[in-house]
């Protein structure tokens, strides 16, 4: 019995300029990659026209390995007016930067540093920075990322 096998596209889970390509598993799912950076971390650009900066990762896009921090790498959209007598506006916006251009920043010690994984007694996996020792990842500070991702999407809904 042959079987015969149809290439499906890919989903998008973003949407793509037209000369981007995504690498999609034999069962037309996007191939995600693993990156050093979660939501909520410091960062400090290391290469690029924001060299030297530090900030807060807003968003991840896995697909491409970019990140978006807070106020940084800021591009002028130009809206055009939605409703007929109202003016149209420039927004700054803040655009995507690749992984690899940011480094994970102590805050406490005011140095940038690669990440390590280790397993703590617990059994629990965690995150830390190799330069100083500091654990990144712990519950409270994710409870504390979630609960302002939740507000902010409550305050968006409402305006």
């Amino acid at each position: 019995m042959q079987v015969n096998r149809v290439e499906k596209p890919c989903l998008t889970v973003m949407k793509l300029k037209r000369w981007e390509r995504k690498e999609c598993k034999p069962n037309s799912l996007p191939v995600l990659h693993k990156m050093h950076v979660r939501i909520g971390d410091t960062v400090k650009v290391i290469s690029g026209h924001e060299k030297g900066k530090i900030g807060e990762v807003v968003r991840l896009f896995k697909h491409n390995s970019t990140v978006i921090v807070k106020d940084m790498n800021l591009k002028t959209k130009h809206m055009k007016s939605k409703e007929q007598g109202e003016p149209g506006q420039i927004v700054k916006v803040e655009g995507p930067i690749h992984s690899s251009n940011v480094m994970l920043y102590s805050k406490e010690k005011e140095v940038a540093s690669r990440v390590g994984h280790k397993i703590l007694e617990d059994g629990s996996r965690v995150r830390f920075l190799i330069k100083t020792g500091e654990i990144i990842d712990s519950k409270e500070k994710w409870i504390k990322v979630f609960k302002e991702k939740k507000e902010t999407e409550k305050a968006e809904s409402v305006s």
